[in-house]
């Protein structure tokens, strides 16, 4: 399927055009409203004349166009077979009504966006109808064919193979399809003999015959021989020609470390950096870290007080904990304590699943990720960021940075309090799990900006909803 690449990252052209159909739905809903509360179709009537509807309503349509990315509506594992549709109309409902709130909020703050009682609830009715009717012809009739790509794969060897595993195992039915494997009589086959495809006409018309949009070049041995014309004459045909990585790249959105050189990250598109990035980061850090700090404060008082009545006003509200910086600095995190004080006296350990020195209070704060607010302080001190790779352990990055190539070039950028890898992976607690998300975390680096900082905050709002990845 067609990408887009916008800020660094590939985006499908799908998606922008639910995005876009969506918008104006959200649009025409405050209009039908409008209509349904008046009982007239002229818009140009005196009481519709008189609102002012457009500005109003644009806002509508922004504030829960927002809330959908927030409640990865957009993302593409929205639309994977075993997805139900019950899981993405729970979702609208939850945006919809996050929405609601917060327009509450603004309509108070800002009276002349106000639509009024009747017409903001009827334009949510008419909202829900109209993104259920949406997203239903989507999937029905759209998605599938949409979402995947068909792709074919040069080589049968243990490159190739590792195209049709994904994380968990299974193959990858969300992103793209592999149609066959072309063999080269220098490679040993590790893929399905079923797969491999034998080829016995031009390269591109077997593409074409078999609808492929994308070709990859999958061979153990750089020094193998491929056949360039055919390659290029699929390129200028329009199918495109690509390696593994930065196929894996734009389809996971994770550098695969598994396919990964040294070469690749230097000449690759991204890992740049500029005092003109590194300025509009930093305004960006402390501008949201006071907004956040101003709006959590109420919330910060009333846990800081529950910790301290749990713990009979005798142990610490807080919990510092050592770890580890942009290049290798170590300093103190910040965060409510949520396990018993003597939780390490045996040394520092993996939370894990249900863990037994979590306090009752912890489980709660560690569930709505209320315990990580207080790493505000150590985001306007200059330690962190607001995205970024959470920040480790020395005794853990010590251990991952002998057993882990390249775990050393995520110290590269500040860490975060928020993260790329916290939406795309559940929490760590293994060196499993920590190889998993510095393929994230070296894609967020590759490609980090401003904007995608704004939409991996706006997106963490499903984790704390949902509770992704909570230990």
């Amino acid at each position: 399927m067609t990408t887009l690449k916008v800020f660094n990252n590939h985006i499908k052209v799908c998606f922008i055009i639910l995005a876009m159909i969506e918008s104006v739905a959200f649009l025409e809903a405050v209009y039908m409203a409008a209509q349904v509360r008046f009982q007239t179709l002229d818009l140009n009537s005196p009481d519709l004349a008189g609102m002012d509807l457009f500005p109003k309503a644009v806002v509508f349509a922004i504030a829960n166009m927002l809330g959908m990315t927030a409640l990865g509506l957009y993302q593409q594992d929205q639309f994977r077979g075993r997805v139900g549709y019950a899981h993405i109309l729970s979702r609208v409902l939850t945006s919809l009504a996050l929405v609601f709130i917060a327009l509450s909020i603004l309509y108070y703050a800002i009276p002349f966006f106000k639509l009024g009682r009747g017409i903001t609830l009827l334009a949510f009715l008419f909202s829900l109808i109209l993104i259920v009717a949406i997203r239903r012809l989507f999937v029905l009739y759209l998605g599938q064919d949409l979402v995947t790509s068909r792709v074919l794969v040069f080589g049968v060897g243990r490159n190739a193979a590792s195209l049709l595993i994904r994380d968990e195992g299974s193959l990858p039915t969300s992103s793209y399809q592999v149609v066959g494997f072309i063999p080269t009589p220098e490679q040993d086959r590790y893929v399905p003999q079923e797969m491999v495809i034998e080829v016995n006409e031009p390269l591109l018309t077997m593409a074409q015959k078999n609808n492929v949009s994308e070709i990859v070049i999958a061979l153990d041995d750089r020094n193998e021989n491929y056949p360039v014309q055919h390659m290029l004459d699929c390129k200028l045909a329009g199918i495109k020609v690509t390696d593994p990585v930065s196929f894996l790249e734009r389809e996971q959105g994770k550098v695969n470390l598994s396919h990964l050189n040294p070469s690749w990250m230097v000449f690759s598109d991204g890992f740049r950096g500029s005092r003109i990035k590194t300025a509009l980061s930093r305004a960006f850090d402390v501008f949201s870290s006071l907004l956040i700090l101003l709006v959590t404060a109420p919330i910060l008082l009333v846990v800081a007080f529950l910790i301290a009545l749990e713990g009979g006003f005798r142990e610490p509200v807080l919990y510092r904990q050592q770890r580890v910086g942009k290049n290798g600095q170590i300093f103190d995190l910040l965060k409510f304590r949520s396990m018993r004080v003597d939780a390490e006296k045996d040394g520092a350990q993996w939370a894990g699943q249900n863990d037994a020195r979590v306090t009752r209070v912890g489980k709660i704060i560690r569930k709505l990720r209320i315990d990580e607010l207080p790493q505000i302080v150590n985001i306007l001190k200059g330690d962190m960021r607001l995205v970024g790779p959470r920040p480790e352990r020395p005794e853990f990055v010590e251990q991952l940075s002998q057993s882990i190539d390249y775990y050393q070039q995520r110290h590269s950028v500040k860490p975060g309090l928020a993260g790329w890898a916290q939406l795309k992976y559940p929490y760590g607690a293994s060196e499993k799990d920590a190889y998993e998300k510095l393929q994230y975390d070296l894609y967020y680096i590759k490609n980090a900006n401003p904007v995608m900082d704004f939409f991996i905050l706006l997106q963490t709002l499903e984790v704390v909803i949902f509770g992704k990845g909570v230990r």
